[in-house]
C-alpha cells in the first residue's frame, strides 16, 4: 500500500483525518507544541483501518501529524514529563469559535486531550515509512 498523505482545511476533512488516526498510538514525548512557530506536531503509530478493510491485515504505519496556525495548546489528563507514556489516540474534534478559528482537540483514551487553539484549520497526515504486521486489531466496547 502506498504512503498516505493528508491534508485538512476545514472540518469535514479533519474528520477524514480522524478517521485514518483512530487507534494510533502516540508516545507523550512524540508531541510538541512549537510557540514561537505557531506549530503543533506529533508521531504517531497508527493502525491502518483501510488495509486492515481491504486485505485483512493488521499493520501500523509511523505517521507525522502537524498543525499549522496554533496559538497555544493544552492538555488535560496526562503528565508532559512522562515522555515514555504512550496515549491511544480516540478521535481529533473540532470547536468553532469566531470562524475561522477555534479549538482543534486531539481526544485520548481514558479522558486524555490535546487542544488546540486554532487560527483556523491547517493540518497534515503524512506516513513516514513502510507498514509493520501487527498481532491485535483494535476494539471497542459498545456502550449502551
Amino acid at each position: 500500500m502506498e504512503d498516505l498523505k493528508l491534508i485538512a482545511l476545514d472540518p469535514e476533512d479533519l474528520r477524514v483525518l480522524s478517521c485514518h488516526l483512530q487507534d494510533a498510538v502516540v508516545r507523550v514525548g512524540d508531541m510538541a507544541f512549537i510557540g514561537a512557530e505557531m506549530r503543533f506536531a506529533a508521531i504517531a503509530n497508527r493502525f491502518d483501518w483501510e488495509g486492515a478493510a481491504k486485505a485483512g491485515v493488521n499493520q501500523r504505519r509511523r505517521t507525522g501529524l502537524r498543525f499549522e496556525r496554533v496559538k497555544g495548546a493544552r492538555v488535560q489528563g496526562f503528565d508532559l514529563k512522562q515522555k515514555d507514556h504512550a496515549l491511544a489516540l480516540l478521535a481529533v474534534t473540532f470547536e468553532a469559535g469566531d470562524e475561522p478559528s477555534g479549538a482543534v482537540i486531539l481526544h485520548f483514551a481514558g479522558g486524555a486531550a490535546v487542544r488546540l487553539e486554532v487560527e483556523c484549520i491547517e493540518a497534515e497526515m503524512r506516513d513516514l515509512g513502510s507498514a509493520w504486521t501487527t498481532s491485535s486489531r483494535p476494539a471497542h466496547a459498545i456502550d449502551e
